[in-house]
């Protein structure tokens, strides 16, 4: 009792393949899957996983580590909750909702919006009590809370709902009723064993690591689901309008906009209103709009924690930026993965259609000119940043920077180039990940192993 069914079968030949075998005689091979399709727990421990194998594998000549996440996100919260107290109105409210604030907390005010706009009897409702009910929602990344359906509810905001259908190009990996949340029917009886050791297994934390090591001390309830997808809905509807309406647009993200409309659209998102967005909207006004975004973000998409490293993977070897780069994807937050996955997804979709083409019946259809190495010059320094600098202060610096532009360039270039395999985990990667579950937490393997084995057959 206590101990994993399932054991690591050696490397098969030289082709790279990973099996576990059960007691019972049965097998799984592991095989690279989406990102997205791992549950919490696995998400956060593939970023120390993919920390380790960089320091091992690659050597980036910098000082690297796992960004932060969450730090702040209870505290802003809490001061969400002060000015809702003392604010008469929320008219009044002038706190922006989407621009020059940081990506978690976009997705928090998108999931307020939400819950606002699923319950309206509450819009009459106390706004502390609303917003004390989000904050137990919200605040168990960091911190465990005492049930498993609120601790496993902290951060799956996203604007992708119930109704709503996520990019072509961004599937929905997991069924829904396997999302994150409360223990659903489903993975319920995918275990019966013992009830008892699946609601144990479901409620794991992290792992307490060696008295010796310098991590914080993590005691927060992670699910075995997958969670949703943690993209600001700015960012969706952004990339959803140009992928229907822009890949034939000859210089999208290039030709100019109305400033007056997109200021428009900015302040509509800013106050948290329902915008839709059709083919009467101007392509170019909705790609200043996605470009404003990620500009005013206060911090880059990329972090500023891998920063350097992400520019030191374009002195390595060519045949080994590609695993480099994907590596440090890894290690990004949450929402920092998903929201980037969304738009590489789109810039790979409009990178196909850069060059001219033939039709079903034979017609030429003009390229839209904007090639990877073009999307890159324009998002890349938006994309990958060290801090927000006056236009004083980076004309000083421009010169000097020359070269880390270019680097930047390149790293962009090769994720939107790479897109279709950038964010599948592969199997050597899955089987390092369930090997330092399986030193803390047999039960959790087993459980994850049989859901692969189920979901195979």
């Amino acid at each position: 009792p206590g101990e994993t069914l399932y054991s690591l079968k050696k490397k098969l030949g030289s082709t790279g393949d990973f099996t576990w075998n059960s007691l019972s005689g049965g097998t799984v091979g592991l095989k690279p899957v989406p990102l997205q399709s791992l549950s919490e727990l696995e998400r956060v421990r593939l970023q120390d996983v993919a920390f380790k194998r960089l320091l091992r594998c690659h050597d980036l000549g910098c000082h690297i580590t796992i960004p932060k996440y969450g730090h702040k996100h209870k505290k802003t919260l809490r001061r969400k909750l002060d000015s809702l107290s003392k604010e008469k109105s929320k008219d009044k409210d002038t706190t922006p909702q989407a621009f020059g604030i940081p990506l978690s907390h976009v997705i928090t005010n998108d999931r307020m919006h939400k819950l606002r706009h699923d319950h309206p009897r509450e819009e009459h409702s106390d706004p502390t009590e609303l917003m004390l009910s989000f904050l137990h929602l919200t605040s168990s990344y960091k911190r465990a809370n005492k049930e498993l359906s609120s601790s496993n509810s902290s951060l799956s905001s996203t604007s992708e709902t119930l109704n709503e259908s996520p990019l072509p190009s961004t599937p929905d990996i997991a069924p829904r009723t396997r999302r994150r949340g409360g223990v659903s029917v489903d993975c319920i009886t995918d275990l019966d064993d013992n009830q008892s050791r699946l609601l144990e297994a479901l409620q794991l934390s992290l792992p307490e690591e060696a008295a010796g090591n310098t991590k914080k001390h993590h005691d927060e309830k992670l699910s075995l689901n997958p969670i949703y997808r943690q993209v600001p809905k700015i960012v969706d509807q952004c990339c959803q309008h140009l992928e229907k309406y822009a890949l034939q647009t000859i210089g999208i993200f290039r030709v100019g906009s109305s400033k007056k409309r997109v200021r428009q659209l900015r302040e509509e998102f800013d106050q948290g209103w329902e915008v839709y967005m059709d083919e009467e909207h101007s392509v170019h006004d909705v790609a200043a709009l996605f470009k404003e975004f990620l500009r005013d973000m206060p911090e880059s998409l990329l972090t500023k924690e891998l920063y350097t490293a992400f520019i030191n993977t374009m002195l390595l070897n060519f045949s080994e930026q590609d695993s480099a780069i994907q590596l440090l994807v890894f290690m990004l937050p949450p929402c920092n993965s998903d929201t980037l996955q969304c738009l590489l997804g789109l810039l790979s979709t409009v990178s196909a259609h850069a060059e001219d083409s033939l039709d079903s019946e034979g017609q030429k259809v003009t390229g839209n000119k904007m090639t990877s190495l073009n999307l890159a010059t324009v998002f890349g320094p938006n994309l990958l940043h060290k801090q927000k600098n006056s236009d004083k202060e980076f004309a000083v610096e421009s010169f000097a920077r020359a070269e880390e532009s270019a680097a930047i360039i390149g790293v962009v270039q090769k994720m939107i180039d790479t897109y279709d395999t950038l964010f599948m985990v592969p199997p050597d990667l899955q089987n390092e990940l369930l090997m330092s579950l399986q030193e803390t937490d047999p039960d959790v393997v087993d459980y994850l192993l049989r859901r692969k084995a189920s979901q195979c057959s």
